[in-house]
């Protein structure tokens, strides 16, 4: 079975208990400039619904990190340059007169570190991703070589999927209208939605996200990624200028890429950075000593980003759109149905009409256990991107299935079933969130986000933790995300939990209870305990 750390060399092991002695020491408080880190909200400003800021991370912290990740690089070299001259070489060996077909670092991270911990990735499961799910367990080194699945199957609380509203379950109504459509519509439309791919669900489904989000219309795409992939390059070009938020998901980077537009970067949800950018745009145009306007600005952000936890400064961006008339496109893939009273996204979480983002995106994939994802605007931008997005031409069509299940899922969210399922779960997931970020806290947790993010991330620093963490997760039956290098910054390795309407209190407080065990084994408390505020404490 596979162990700790998943290698057997004897510098990975001496590695892990030095950074643990040195993270034993790390009492002291000495930092680096408040510019270099993010800081996870205070217990006392949960109730003012807090923002991303800055924060003092220990320097202790930064160097056994950073000499973690110089020391695996340093023996990885070490290793390549040995199996070199016994000739032994683990590089890609390209046919004669090739060039190499894959990039020389990234070939090297992926063979002496993901390697190394790759059994924390990929675990393939045999069930619904419910509050609980069935993970097979694999053997092997995890380095270098193929894990192989057992035929042992361990159920796990499930910590990690984006299951927020508990739709995913077999057990809700979703399913029977689901089992009636695959009867009526089949699997698959097998053509893309300009051909023969529109169904009177695919219509329907429109309709009533249009209804939700209170705009004139949608378009509903079989794919949230390319969603923001295609839409972007249909609603604006080369001579326009887009400003994107530093994190933005990668569908927006690769969206904002294919537009053609220029593309300039604000940092993340900071409001002096962006109306600094607005400034310049619109005094110096598109430069060149022309002066020439740019043909449309377009703002690009996230309502709750997802490696974050935290929530955008909604009213903030929309009062500097309105100052300087560009447009404003908002991602809503882990807000809508997470956030505000009934679920309608972070709109509705700020109190912002939804008229004044002028392009509401989203996808189904999280809030609705289906596929896919959506725009929302003006009618007459919904009849642009229908005859000119590329996935109208090229894309295939959500299945039948999964527009019957959104569908089904968000009539239940807007109450048209008669019943208060819908509010019920949103209820219950807000609940959730508050309660397991404010005792994760309490047990001194370094915690990111929001308090009403149902996006939970706890900060790990080392990499030697990440796999430990994961690891350690698995043996108490607690199925987890974590996150390094290179999909967050070098020192911001993390784990990430995603709560769900499907939790109980006790599935919650039992997954405490072992992460409180883990923490005292990997010295996982980088904050001092706080009490728990009584105006915040769920029953």
């Amino acid at each position: 079975p596979i162990k700790i750390f998943s290698t057997s060399s004897l510098w990975c092991k001496l590695l892990g208990a030095v950074t643990t002695f040195i993270n034993v020491t790390a009492s002291t408080r000495l930092s680096l400039p408040s510019t270099v880190l993010p800081t996870p909200n205070k217990i006392q400003m949960a109730l003012e619904k807090p923002t991303r800021e800055a924060e003092q991370i220990p320097l202790i912290v930064y160097l056994y990190t950073t000499f973690a990740y110089a020391t695996m690089i340093l023996f990885g070299y070490l290793n390549e340059y040995l199996n070199k001259i016994f000739k032994r070489s683990l590089s890609e060996k390209p046919r004669k007169g090739y060039a190499p077909l894959f990039d020389d670092f990234n070939a090297f991270f992926n063979r002496h570190m993901f390697a190394r911990v790759s059994d924390c990735w990929n675990r393939p499961i045999c069930s619904m991703p419910g509050p609980y799910m069935d993970l097979i367990e694999r053997t092997g080194s995890s380095y270098l070589d193929t894990l192989k699945l057992t035929d042992k199957v361990q159920n796990c609380l499930n910590l990690g999927s984006y299951n927020y509203l508990g739709f995913s379950e077999n057990s809700t109504v979703c399913i029977e209208d689901d089992i009636k459509a695959v009867k009526s519509f089949s699997s698959s439309n097998c053509s893309s939605r300009i051909s023969y791919g529109t169904t009177v669900l695919h219509c329907q489904l429109e309709k009533a996200i249009a209804r939700y989000l209170s705009k004139e219309d949608a378009i509903i795409f079989g794919m949230g990624f390319a969603t923001n992939s295609t839409a972007i390059p249909a609603l604006i070009g080369k001579g326009g200028l887009i400003l994107s938020d530093s994190l933005n998901h990668a569908s927006l980077v690769i969206g904002c890429r294919c537009s053609g537009a220029t593309v300039r970067v604000f940092k993340h949800n900071d409001m002096k950075d962006l109306e600094h950018q607005l400034r310049i745009a619109v005094k110096e145009g598109q430069g060149g000593g022309s002066h020439k306007p740019w043909q449309k600005i377009l703002i690009i952000i996230e309502g709750l980003y997802s490696m974050e936890g935290n929530i955008a400064s909604l009213k903030e961006i929309v009062s500097l759109k309105k100052k300087y008339k560009a447009y404003l496109y908002v991602d809503e893939a882990h807000s809508i149905g997470a956030l505000g009273k009934t679920g309608r996204g972070v709109c509705e979480y700020w109190g912002v009409p939804h008229k004044d983002v002028d392009v509401l995106m989203g996808t189904f994939t999280k809030s609705f256990a289906s596929c896919g994802g959506y725009i929302a605007a003006d009618r007459s931008t919904i009849n642009s991107l229908r005859s000119s997005s590329y996935s109208s031409y090229y894309d295939l069509s959500m299945s039948p299935v999964s527009a019957q299940q959104t569908l089904t899922a968000l009539q239940l969210i807007m109450g048209e079933d008669g019943t208060t399922n819908g509010r019920d779960r949103i209820e219950t997931l807000q609940r959730n969130s508050v309660f397991f970020r404010s005792k994760l806290i309490e047990k001194g947790f370094k915690v990111y986000g929001n308090y009403d993010s149902p996006v939970i991330p706890v900060i790990l620093y080392s990499p030697m933790k990440v796999a430990a963490f994961s690891q350690l997760c698995l043996e108490k039956k607690l199925a987890v995300v974590v996150v390094g290098y290179p999909a967050t910054e070098i020192l911001l390795a993390r784990a990430r939990f995603c709560m769900s309407a499907s939790h109980t209190i006790e599935d919650l407080e039992y997954a405490l209870r072992q992460l409180d065990t883990i923490a005292d084994q990997i010295w996982l408390r980088y904050n001092e305990p706080h009490p728990q505020p009584a105006a915040i404490t769920c029953s």
